[in-house]
């Protein structure tokens, strides 16, 4: 048999059959897979409670035809716990693991950055030292930069004039000069771009001094930016606001 073996943090699961599940994991060195659990939702499964969103797992897979297949499974985090405790957690977790699945679309290519980003952004939420919000805004500035995809802060996304452009276009890639604002753009407050830059750069002193109005304005932003890039819609952003 093809065995390897790899750790990772569960993004998602799906049903298959009566007692099956089909497992999303974001590995350390595979990149995205997709695997089948045989059994996990049996009572007597040895490793079905090891195997739900959240948890970083350590596994050991038998490569298959279209799908692998998990053949041993060890909870070496399990940031589950803490974060399903609070609905403001959960909800941020939950775009996170959305977010992680969105921007690596090609199975099984090797994406350790945005690996060791997602589980520092599940770790630092886990503790709750900061405000959920913020934590996952800051995960998905970096998961975009990651992808190639940072905004332009202290220059114009278009012509690249230096300077504190007010004017935040989403389509242009971040602010943008007077000459080169296009109609429909925002018009963020100085404050707002300056928390974005925080969160990008990890000052989180900056940022959990920030005010609560700045903050909805940066997840606003974030958020339109987020998935103009990613031609796709989050879903679980949606939970994240009514909260």
């Amino acid at each position: 048999m093809s065995l390897y073996r790899d750790e990772g943090i569960v993004l998602r699961t799906q049903k298959l059959g009566e007692a099956d599940r089909i497992v999303t994991v974001l590995t350390r060195r595979t990149g995205r897979v997709r695997a089948v659990a045989k059994g996990v939702r049996r009572t007597r499964s040895k490793f079905g409670a090891r195997l739900e969103p959240f948890t970083h797992v350590d596994l050991q897979l038998h490569v298959g035809r279209s799908l692998d297949i998990v053949t041993q499974a060890e909870t070496l985090r399990p940031y589950g716990e803490p974060i399903a405790a609070d609905y403001a957690r959960y909800t941020a977790g939950t775009a996170m693991l959305e977010t992680a699945e969105r921007v690596t679309p090609v199975e099984k290519e090797p994406v350790l950055r945005q690996f060791l980003l997602l589980v520092g952004g599940l770790r630092t939420l886990a503790s709750g030292e900061h405000e959920s919000r913020l934590v996952l805004d800051a995960y998905l500035l970096r998961a975009l930069a990651v992808a190639g995809y940072t905004p332009s802060l202290d220059s114009c996304a278009r012509c690249g004039s230096p300077g504190r452009h007010r004017a935040f276009a989403v389509p242009a890639g971040g602010v943008v000069c007077p000459g080169c604002r296009p109609a429909g753009s925002a018009a963020p407050a100085e404050e707002t771009l300056r928390l974005m830059e925080a969160l990008l750069r990890g000052d989180w002193p900056h940022a959990d001094g920030s005010e609560q109005r700045h903050r909805q304005e940066t997840s606003g932003l974030v958020a339109a930016y987020l998935q103009w890039h990613l031609e796709h819609s989050i879903r679980s952003l949606r939970l994240v606001e009514r909260v």
